[in-house]
């Protein structure tokens, strides 16, 4: 059965993006770097699933400003699943004094010029290049 899940990617003044670093415990992509976001609960939708995870692994609480970016789909070979995530992006003025690590080895705001050399996560490795190359990410870091 496919699973869903929501990501974000906060994206600061300097046009870096917010990613996590992920530890050594979870079944999906231990010890490699992606997406703030997770699984959704039964039957929560993506938008309020991506304020939730994000709450839950940073301590943000935001009050809105979320946008949809894109669905995507990326193959989990751990489950041998084809499952559906949706990228939720947002720039913002928040520093990585802001951010409360709550999930992983560290979330911080990462160099996009860094970035895709990172070990990344299926599925950052499916959306990440596609944000970093749209109109979307250029708005965003004032490119």
């Amino acid at each position: 059965m496919a699973n869903r899940f929501s990501s974000i990617v906060l994206v600061d003044a300097r046009g870096w993006l917010l990613l996590q670093e992920r530890d050594e415990f979870p079944v999906i992509d231990p010890e490699k770097w992606g997406f703030v976001g997770g699984h959704l609960d039964d039957g929560e939708d993506f938008e309020p699933g991506a304020y939730r995870e994000l709450e839950e692994e940073t301590g943000l609480d935001l009050d809105g400003g979320l946008e949809l970016f894109s669905p995507f789909h990326v193959f989990h070979e751990h489950s041998g699943t084809l499952d559906e995530f949706r990228l939720f992006v947002m720039r913002t003025d928040l520093t990585d004094a802001d951010i409360d690590c709550r999930e992983g080895r560290q979330i911080v705001f990462v160099d996009p010029a860094h970035a895709l050399d990172l070990d990344l996560t299926a599925a950052a490795r499916v959306a990440l290049p596609v944000f970093l190359a749209s109109p979307a990410y250029a708005a965003m870091a004032g490119s």
